[in-house]
């Protein structure tokens, strides 16, 4: 007993100061997901002023953003281990929140489309210095759990979009049913964008003002804050990423230059075979220019951080556990995203459903209401449990949090069958929070693991890493898919459901990388000095 006693007193104290920073980070959360999310409720409204189809508004939302907050996360990433992880977040927030402002002018898809590529890129710095912070602060023990009640923010921030969407969307369009006679002439979609987007300039000011936690010191591998020459390595990161720069960049690696260009064409002739047959060329030019880049960046990492390369790129199965991640976040992002859509379509007439107009409301604001509030609940509730579940099994074995993972994707999937089958409105709307309390189980679990098979230098890169893998895999490719089978077949049901000839291959990677993820912990100091 007094050797417990002993062991817990030795365990590092959670100060009060760390749930401060860590209630900050929630609320950094919140506003990165509503300024995300609430293109769902806003989708119907967004699709017929601009004479869009359901793949475009899937790129608007996932592509579009993603692969830019994919390919900006590593360098920020990069610099949230090198430099002030708070000032770094309260940057990315101003920008990001201008840029959601500035989507309330768009007037066609490109315009709308290139605001969208601000968020992602804004957005991008968030979550690698928030991962790398929240680490510093809270034991390894107790980090799955702080990194959950971080992850609800993103449930909490998802399922608020939909009412504040929905309100602005009423509440402008009963004051201003002329679109001309409205300020600036906003359509209410557009109002939304700047209503979500303005607030988040305040808060950058907040954020500024965090103390930086000691590097590594929780875990006993204490490291300055600032690295000498941060933001020149910033940019030779950003060089190594971004094309046509990344060609320059490889050129200076001895041997790198020709599997670079081998890598380009291939991606090329990717776009060009994909752009041909769907037709959709920005979602394919856009993606495989990611998959370039993020090879590109992979040969000049080995280069300049053969360690960091060696525990996360270097080992298979930590690949494999990014893109394991990603293909989870593949399913939940398209499902969540698509919900509020296909409810109108089906149970209603649209948005301004003429019945619902009749007793003083709209379809959107009913939906945004009902749904936007259980789903809020319910996935940040899931996350948190999934996090303290995870952490709890991981004290009983080393594939704990793994497991959580597979049952994120194995319990909600015949409750998702349901919502997209059922023709009653009340059990719909009784079931969906089951489904979204389920789907967040896995979050912080996933981002634990990361973390746990690098060192404490590498975190910030590690996050942007598992990003990566949520974004290029995920989001820019779930939304899209869900909603390019729904464009050909005429159902979005049917776009739903395609998206499940994906699990069983996530599951297959997760259980292998349960088999081995014990020695890739034990293994990580050795690894990264043999590197």
């Amino acid at each position: 007993a007094r050797a417990m006693d002993n062991e817990a007193a030795a365990r590092p104290r959670v100060t009060a100061y760390a749930w401060y920073a860590l209630i900050l980070f929630v609320i950094v959360y919140i506003f990165n997901f509503i300024d995300r999310q609430i293109v769902s409720i806003l989708a119907e409204s967004i699709k017929k002023d601009l004479k869009l189809d359901d793949a475009q508004i899937g790129f608007l939302y996932g592509t579009a953003f993603a692969v830019f907050y994919a390919l900006f996360g590593i360098p920020l990433g990069r610099l949230a281990d090198s430099w002030y992880r708070g000032r770094l977040m309260a940057i990315g927030l101003a920008l990001w929140s201008s840029m959601t402002a500035f989507s309330g002018f768009a007037q066609t898809f490109g315009m709308l489309a290139t605001a969208r590529i601000g968020v992602g890129i804004g957005e991008a710095s968030a979550s690698p210095a928030a991962y790398s912070m929240i680490a510093d602060y809270f034991p390894k023990e107790r980090r799955a759990t702080a990194l959950s009640i971080y992850s609800s923010g993103l449930y909490i921030g998802g399922g608020i979009a939909l009412p504040i969407g929905g309100f602005i969307l009423a509440a402008w369009g009963r004051a201003y049913p002329d679109v001309a006679s409205a300020p600036l002439g906003l359509a209410p979609w557009q109002a939304a964008f700047l209503a979500v987007g303005l607030p988040g300039l305040l808060l950058a000011a907040w954020i500024w003002s965090l103390k930086e936690p000691l590097r590594g010191a929780i875990d006993g591998h204490p490291s300055e804050i600032v690295r000498p020459n941060a933001w020149s390595e910033f940019g030779r990161e950003l060089a190594a990423i971004l094309p046509p720069l990344t060609l320059i960049s490889v050129a200076r690696l001895p041997g790198a230059l020709v599997p670079n260009l081998i890598i380009l064409g291939l991606s090329v002739v990717g776009a060009l075979v994909l752009g041909t047959l769907t037709g959709d060329w920005p979602q394919w030019i856009a993606w495989w220019t990611g998959i370039y880049a993020v090879f590109s960046w992979t040969q000049s990492l080995k280069r300049r951080d053969p360690a960091t390369h060696k525990l996360l790129w270097g080992t298979p199965t930590a690949v494999l556990l990014v893109i394991a991640f990603g293909s989870i976040s593949f399913m939940t992002y398209a499902v969540a995203f698509w919900i509020p859509p296909y409810v109108l379509r089906t149970f209603y007439s649209g948005p301004t459903d003429a019945a619902l107009i009749l007793q003083g409301r709209t379809a959107a604001e009913e939906v945004s209401t009902i749904f936007g509030w259980s789903a809020a609940a319910a996935s940040a509730i899931g996350v948190i449990l999934g996090g303290v579940i995870s952490d709890k099994l991981r004290q009983r074995h080393a594939a704990g949090r793994l497991y959580v993972n597979m049952a994120a994707l194995i319990l909600p999937a015949p409750a998702i069958y349901f919502l997209f089958t059922t023709d009653s409105l009340a059990n719909f709307y009784m079931v969906a929070p089951y489904v979204g309390l389920c789907s967040a189980l896995w979050v912080g679990a996933a981002i634990a693991t990361l973390q746990d098979v690098v060192l404490p230098r590498m975190r910030g890169t590690a996050g942007a890493t598992y990003v990566l893998g949520t974004s290029l895999v995920g989001l820019a490719l779930g939304p899209y898919t869900a909603g390019k089978v729904a464009a050909v077949t005429g159902s979005l049901a049917t776009g739903v459901f395609s998206l499940y000839v994906v699990p069983p291959f996530t599951l297959a990677a997760l259980w292998i990388a349960s088999r081995r993820i014990a020695d890739l912990e034990a293994t990580r100091e050795q690894r990264a000095a043999t590197a």
